[in-house]
């Protein structure tokens, strides 16, 4: 592996990581900082468009709900240049209002992102989510 390809994995998991947390942390600030303006994703609703809509549609579950934890694993990714595509693993969960134990959300999916290099910078510019399992109830998220 080059030391491109190197430098490249270690800081697009380094922003995946921190996409995650962000989320769970309700930092919806650097979501949009490592979103691209023109980002699009499917989350499992449809195409979204724009990094606002991508944002609007994660505050819209993650606000309604408590505590959650996105955990990531099995990083790949391949980059060419100024582009690359990754996929790793996802396990989130998702707990009710102020944190009660029920009703509770949980997923094992897969996050197949698209990336571009803007000023010395990966960003997030395509997101699929492919659910694998869905546990519990969306009653959750409202």
């Amino acid at each position: 592996m080059s030391m491109d390809a190197m430098l490249a994995h270690y800081e697009i998991g380094r922003e995946l990581t921190r996409f995650a947390r962000a989320m769970d942390d309700r930092d919806w600030e650097t979501l949009k900082a490592i979103l691209t303006d023109d980002a699009t994703a499917d989350l499992g609703t449809g195409t979204l468009a724009g990094s606002d809509a991508i944002i609007t549609l994660i505050r819209q579950y993650l606000d309604a709900c408590g505590t959650s934890q996105h955990l990531l694993g099995n990083l790949i990714v391949e980059a060419d240049g100024d582009s690359a595509i990754s996929r790793s693993y996802v396990s989130d969960m998702h707990l009710g209002r102020d944190d009660a134990p029920e009703p509770n959300f949980r997923s094992l999916g897969d996050y197949h992102d698209r990336w571009r290099r803007i000023d010395g910078r990966w960003r997030l510019a395509e997101r699929r989510k492919l659910n694998r399992a869905l546990i519990g109830s969306m009653a959750v998220f409202g």
